[in-house]
């Protein structure tokens, strides 16, 4: 499935990305210096099979009636997606042009050279330049260098909460710690989960996580760590928020039985749209993953907000976490460079972003709040584009930003943290102790 924010397999696309940074980094000793798979007249682009490629084949379509050079877009599908993108580039029919998650999922690449920096190509092109919505150029790329032009929507994470449970309640959505905590008691004195959590798939715990560290420390501290220095895990901001962590379980701000709860198979979504959890922290994708379980509490009864500020942190309230996008990057070796940057130049394109937009998705552009009027959900579509373009910093999700050799045990470390196996102060050594 595609990886828009209106249907369900966004999670597919999205969790597949450590997975494919694992894989990535095993083939680069089998990559040479070859021609990259291109003959003299054919761009080879390879996409992430989902719904979603009859948007790049479209877009595909158009550009080769006018280059003399012909992109062939090659759709492989979303299982098979990282080991033949790693059997390919190990060989000389290596893609000129492929799909990837950024941060992480690129980095053995960009070790290696086998990428085509394109900071200053696009500091020098109004069209790139100016086309996309700056934090999401910068979350993709890897110390301060860009790598990939955005090819699909936006997925920032938000705080989702069911409207009906807080009318009756007569409470609003938090907007600061304080109020969350405030929320927490009214909830549980009422019976109900305060907060969904699917715990037994490890990824939705590190949301909490993630967007903590941003309020407590500032993207800065995260950043840090994700440019290779792994005592970064020992800034006091990051104790501070394990701690907090520990806090909201042991307040009960997820319940009991959090860890046998799911979201893959509709677990934790059915426990918002049911009634039983009045909120639940989860990527933009839920919002089509209700839509399709419980239409009719998607339509009236879900809600959804920014996460909270917290007292004496240092992060910008307006700070989003989550997936940014996906990335056209442009393999080294390619013949035919120049054809590879006007082809990811049309993807800053009204009529490329249009495309998106009737397919569900909200366009990552400079310019498509106007398009959005046609969105499944108008008010969700806007609300999402203004959260990410007001963003002062867009923080790429940890298991993504981060090579498998750490994210692996990240998400090990972070599971163990919520079900109580280990203590704060523990999951900080073995964050720094990582290799």
């Amino acid at each position: 499935m595609r990886s828009g924010i209106f249907t369900q397999g966004t999670r597919t696309t999205r969790w597949a990305a450590a997975g494919a940074a694992m894989v990535m980094a095993g083939v680069l000793a089998g990559c040479g210096s070859g021609s990259g798979g291109s003959d003299s007249g054919t761009l080879t682009a390879y996409v992430y099979g989902d719904d979603a490629v009859k948007v790049q084949q479209a877009a595909v379509d158009t550009f080769n009636k006018t280059s003399k050079v012909k992109v062939k877009l090659v759709s492989v599908p979303g299982t098979d997606y990282v080991n033949k993108l790693r059997s390919a580039m190990g060989s000389p029919s290596a893609p000129d042009v492929f799909f990837n998650w950024g941060g992480g999922s690129i980095k053995p690449y960009v070790d290696s050279g086998d990428l085509v920096d394109l900071t200053s190509t696009i500091e020098n092109d109004a069209t790139l330049k100016d086309g996309f919505l700056p934090s999401i150029m910068t979350a993709g790329g890897l110390e301060g260098k860009v790598y990939g032009v955005p090819m699909r929507g936006m997925q920032p994470v938000m705080l989702f909460y069911n409207k009906a449970l807080f009318a009756e309640h007569k409470i609003e959505p938090p907007r600061t710690w304080e109020e969350l905590q405030a929320a927490i008691k009214t909830f549980k004195d009422a019976g109900i989960t305060p907060f969904a959590l699917g715990g037994s798939d490890k990824w939705p715990e590190l949301m909490w996580m993630e967007y903590l560290l941003d309020r407590i420390g500032g993207p800065e501290v995260f950043r840090k760590i994700q440019d290779g220095d792994t005592q970064g895990w020992g800034d006091p901001a990051v104790l501070k928020t394990a701690r907090t962590v520990k806090e909201l379980i042991d307040d009960g701000a997820f319940g009991k039985n959090f860890n046998s709860v799911d979201y893959g198979n509709g677990g934790a979504p059915t426990l918002l749209n049911k009634g039983k959890a009045a909120m639940h922290l989860m990527g933009s994708w839920e919002y089509s993953t209700q839509l399709g379980k419980a239409p009719e509490f998607a339509k009236k009864d879900l809600g959804w907000t920014a996460f909270p500020t917290v007292a004496g942190g240092v992060g910008d309230p307006a700070n989003v976490v989550g997936n940014p996008t996906n990335y056209w990057s442009v393999n080294a070796r390619t013949k035919h460079k120049d054809t590879a940057v006007a082809f990811l130049k049309t993807m800053a394109s009204q009529t490329y972003a249009q495309a998106l937009v009737d397919n569900g998705d909200v366009p990552t552009t400079s310019g498509a709040a106007s398009m959005l009027s046609g969105s499944p959900n108008p008010q969700f579509a806007t609300d999402q584009y203004d959260m990410v373009r007001k963003a002062p910093s867009f923080t790429l999700s940890w298991d993504q930003a981060l090579e498998a050799q750490y994210a692996t045990p990240l998400l090990t470390e972070i599971s163990k943290l919520f079900a109580g196996k280990t203590t704060p102060e523990q999951f900080v050594e073995a964050m720094k102790a990582a290799k």
